[in-house]
């Protein structure tokens, strides 16, 4: 008999929760909470990015606090079963990843079993399984850090990706964390479609599905969650607001290389609508990233179209969700930093998307959308997936 299982994927990149101490963690976990309690599922997966913040080495120990927080919290209570997995040994530089997943299993759902990588063998999932640490030798997760040869033009930095393997009921999926390289100058952003930045990523995610789905295990259906560092393509969209602008490109004195470009309105006023630098960009109508959840600049988000032989998305119908202020009273502005990008996203193998339950009238029950829209949540809004898993009750 066909029967489902809720299930309910967060993506989140936390690194403003323990940059910003105490300032948005309280109101981020109550967010994160009615999410949960709104879908009420009996498999949670969270995926987070960042742990520890950009000052990891200080805030390390916030970041233990944070999770012990989400473990005993009311709101969890009734999860009996639960797998972490925190990288959190940034003294190891060659394989801190600053990945941090989370698994909570419902007493109501039975028949879960997780995957150890060693034996090669699935095992019944029982009690707390707690790894806090390098994750070396445990057996039920695999953590690599992206090779130095990725990026050798760029500083080597904590992107990697974290992956578990599971059954509910008799599904098997491997649940992958992923962290990609970030746009380390707009002003480079602008210089080539795609970016240099883009291809970047392009590589990276190539390597992270040839990994899952290499002959060292038997290939699974696979869900990829995380901060993908997605982009908007850059010089498209820079042209796209720039059309009733005059544009000037302004030079460093001492070099050719370019220091800003500035778009000036052309009527009297020469109002400049887009001023951008290297960690700069600054939008006059910043609305038109929010009207209509930025539907029009949908188009010029084109870094997953590269895989769509392999991966599937569901339709984006939020904002996009990353630079948010980290400003308590801006909950839904963006920061003057970056120009506004679906950074945080939830994929999935063809194999994937055909378990996830259609209801009676055909029409599948999943919802693809931000946690804590009206809220701070930090630069980066968390991103969740609920679904009806289809399982066989045998």
């Amino acid at each position: 008999m066909e029967t489902h299982t809720d299930v309910l994927l967060v993506t989140a990149n936390v690194g403003s929760l323990f940059d910003n101490v105490g300032e948005i963690q309280n109101e981020w976990l109550q967010e994160l909470y009615t999410t949960i309690h709104s879908h009420n599922p009996q498999f949670i997966a969270l995926h987070f990015q960042e742990v520890g913040g950009k000052d990891y080495m200080v805030n390390m120990g916030h970041a233990e606090n944070f999770f012990r927080n989400i473990e005993s919290s009311e709101e969890m209570k009734d999860f009996d079963r639960v797998c972490i997995y925190v990288d959190n040994q940034f003294q190891a530089e060659d394989s801190f990843t600053a990945l941090g997943s989370l698994y909570f299993i419902h007493k109501k759902l039975k028949n879960i079993y997780q995957y150890d990588f060693n034996v090669k063998d699935f095992k019944a999932v029982s009690g707390q399984n707690k790894h806090v640490g390098s994750l070396d030798g445990v057996a039920t997760v695999e953590k690599e850090k992206f090779p130095k040869n990725f990026w050798p033009d760029f500083k080597w930095s904590r992107k990697g990706f974290m992956r578990t393997r599971w059954i509910i009921h008799d599904q098997g999926l491997d649940l992958v964390n992923v962290h990609l390289f970030h746009d380390a100058s707009n002003l480079v952003a602008c210089n080539s479609c795609p970016s240099i930045y883009s291809a970047n990523r392009k590589n990276a995610l190539r390597y992270v599905i040839n990994r899952i789905s290499d002959s060292r295990y038997t290939p699974l259906p696979f869900i990829l969650f995380g901060d993908f560092n997605f982009r908007l393509d850059t010089l498209s969209v820079v042209q796209h607001l720039s059309t009733a602008a005059d544009v000037q490109t302004v030079k460093k004195e001492c070099s050719n290389e370019v220091e800003k470009i500035i778009c000036e309105g052309k009527d009297n006023d020469h109002q400049v609508l887009l001023h951008i630098e290297e960690k700069l960009f600054a939008y006059l109508h910043q609305a038109v990233f929010r009207e209509d959840n930025g539907r029009a600049l949908l188009k010029y988000d084109k870094e997953v179209a590269a895989f769509h032989d392999i991966i599937k998305e569901e339709d984006i119908t939020f904002p996009p969700s990353y630079p948010y202020s980290e400003e308590y009273t801006k909950p839904t502005q963006y920061m003057n930093t970056r120009c506004p990008a679906w950074c945080d996203r939830i994929l999935m193998s063809h194999t994937a998307q055909e378990f996830m339950h259609e209801g009676d009238d055909g029409e599948k029950s999943v919802v693809y959308n931000t946690v804590g829209p009206n809220v701070c949540m930090g630069d980066h809004k968390p991103v969740f997936l609920f679904f009806l898993l289809k399982t066989n009750d045998h």
